[in-house]
């Protein structure tokens, strides 16, 4: 069994590809990242080097163009800017629904773009495709395509599309940002080599969503997080 696991250089992703590793052995595993027209480039640089880290090839494709007609406020082209609020404060102010993070159907698009490339790597042979949406993403509806339904969906989707030789995996879906972090530390994650943070800057930020709900996950499991806050 091989995997192609996506790999935004977050805690999730790289918990995700470790868990894949862990199971099915580094020469069996790829990463695959993603140019969308995203605020910076931090996450791929990241991104790589925990592909580095475990010894993997990393691919990376570029969806920039297919963004840009959104105004998501992660995206450069945006006047918004992302803000600095937890999601659960956005979704009690707001109600439930999509926050302004959300980029149009990036999962459904990004897990095509996998399939295809499982289908180019490995063309007769069965190939997981890992993805690390986790249930806090979902939570609120905040992002509809992490959500349970959406990835069993989509994996029936994959499955028929590639003669049955590629699967879904989202080995997180059902675990909040405290439990996956759990799960991490027990893997040894570099989590010192992840990024997070919206803005980009030469530190995290610590007040947009992402940074507020990754160090709330680290503080749950008794433990900091190992990489640098501007406060």
């Amino acid at each position: 069994m091989k995997a192609v696991v996506l790999s935004s250089g977050g805690v999730d992703s790289t918990t995700c590809v470790a868990m894949a590793v862990n199971e099915l052995g580094s020469a069996n595993v790829v990463t695959l990242s993603f140019k969308y027209g995203q605020r910076h480039e931090k996450e791929l640089e990241s991104a790589q080097k925990i592909a580095d880290f475990y010894g993997l090839a990393h691919y990376v494709y570029d969806l920039t163009s297919i963004f840009a007609y959104s105004d998501c406020s992660l995206l450069s082209s945006s006047k918004e800017k992302p803000e600095h609020m937890s999601y659960a404060d956005q979704i009690a102010r707001d109600g439930e629904g999509k926050v302004s993070t959300y980029v149009p159907f990036r999962n459904g698009l990004m897990l095509s773009a996998a399939a295809a490339l499982a289908q180019s790597l490995y063309p007769e042979e069965e190939c997981g495709i890992w993805i690390g949406a986790h249930a806090d993403d979902a939570a609120g509806n905040a992002y509809a395509d992490c959500s349970v339904a959406f990835n069993e969906s989509m994996g029936r989707a994959i499955s028929i599309g590639t003669y049955e030789l590629v699967k879904l995996h989202a080995p997180l879906n059902r675990l909040n940002k405290a439990q996956v972090v759990a799960e991490g530390l027990k893997l040894g994650v570099p989590y010192d080599l992840t990024w997070s943070c919206y803005e980009g800057g030469e530190k995290a930020c610590g007040k947009c969503a992402t940074c507020i709900d990754r160090l709330a996950a680290f503080r749950a499991n008794g433990c900091e997080d190992p990489i640098d806050y501007e406060d």
